[in-house]
């Protein structure tokens, strides 16, 4: 219970902060719509749905005997219309999100390192209190590199299907646009269905390994139990 207390308010601020990201650079590009829906703030509660951000987080936790969660903001809405050039519009406002979770991981990261010191340095007094930060520090860093990593699959309506859908020719691209209405669906099923969850096991692979290769170069660093 006390690792889930640790993990829902970073996760809450990692998925508030992604649709944020969204909503500043289309407003950037023109695109007023999040703004005018009181969505351009970091304030949690216009971000919070209460089945991806709170229901979902809360039920993997318990599924999963503590060991993983995983969850969403409500989508920030966006009108492309309004991007002074579309391309480069869709662009910038579909890899906001991403790129703002990977350096929330590496500002993780860094408070990681300054909390291992600031323990060391203070010995036993407050090394308690740095310790279950640390240990906050430890899920933010997994947590953004599996929202950047899970947001760049290419299925609608997740980031990444926006980055893919330049990448193709006129034709292919519309046809794929259109199949993009079924792609909740396509995520429920891969999340639901027994045996399909592997997949997922495939996709998160470099949030894994990026995790890793994070805490091979930071543990050192690590106050005593933080890594279990």
């Amino acid at each position: 219970m006390t690792d889930f207390l640790l993990v829902l308010p970073v996760l809450l601020f990692s998925v508030v902060a992604h649709e944020y990201a969204h909503a500043w650079t289309a407003y950037r590009e023109g695109d007023p719509t999040a703004h005018m829906l009181g969505r351009l703030t970091l304030n949690p509660l216009p971000h919070i749905d209460p089945m991806m951000s709170i229901l979902v987080p809360v039920g993997l936790w318990v599924l999963s005997h503590g060991t993983f969660t995983f969850g969403a903001a409500k989508p920030v809405p966006v009108n492309p219309r309004y991007y002074r050039n579309y391309k480069r519009g869709d662009l910038i406002v579909s890899s906001a999100g991403i790129i703002t979770n990977l350096l929330l991981a590496l500002a993780c990261a860094v408070v990681f390192v300054a909390l291992g010191m600031a323990g060391r340095a203070l010995g036993g007094g407050g090394a308690g209190v740095l310790r279950l930060l640390q240990r906050m520090m430890f899920f933010g860093i997994f947590l953004n590199y599996v929202l950047a990593v899970f947001n760049l699959v290419p299925l609608p309506p997740l980031d990444g299907s926006h980055l893919f859908y330049h990448l193709l020719p006129p034709g292919w691209g519309a046809r794929y646009r259109a199949v993009g209405r079924f792609g909740f669906l396509v995520l429920l099923v891969t999340f639901m269905v027994p045996g399909l969850s592997v997949i997922w096991d495939v996709l998160l692979w470099p949030a894994i390994t990026a995790s890793q290769a994070t805490f091979s170069v930071i543990g050192g660093y690590a106050l005593p139990g933080v890594l279990r």
